[in-house]
């Protein structure tokens, strides 16, 4: 689908249901600790506008910037069956200097 085709949706998504899980990892630490900068999965038809409301509503964090990215299933192999891992939404939410976002 062209990119100047807006997408629109008749759902409409509670903070909740935008943020699947937070994406506790190695370099996701290290953004946090260094950028200020969470990852988390988020819905497959979530916006980055949608992302950014959801944060600061469940965090009372300010939000700076959100960039997201679509990712794409990997193989899995077990014994004689093969499969897909299925496809997800990341995104990267870059919070205001003075807040922090505490996951333990």
């Amino acid at each position: 689908m062209p990119r100047s085709i807006p997408q629109t949706t008749k759902i409409i998504l509670e903070p909740h249901q935008i943020i699947v899980r937070p994406l506790v990892t190695e370099k996701g630490m290290h953004r946090s600790t260094r950028n200020n900068a969470y990852a988390f999965e988020v819905h497959r038809l979530a916006t980055k506008a949608d992302v950014r409301r959801a944060v600061e509503e469940l965090f009372n964090v300010v939000v700076l910037k959100v960039h997201t990215q679509n990712r794409k299933g990997k193989p899995r192999r077990t014994k004689f069956r093969s499969s897909i891992t299925g496809d997800w939404k990341k995104a990267v939410v870059t919070l205001d200097s003075e807040h922090r976002i505490s996951f333990f």
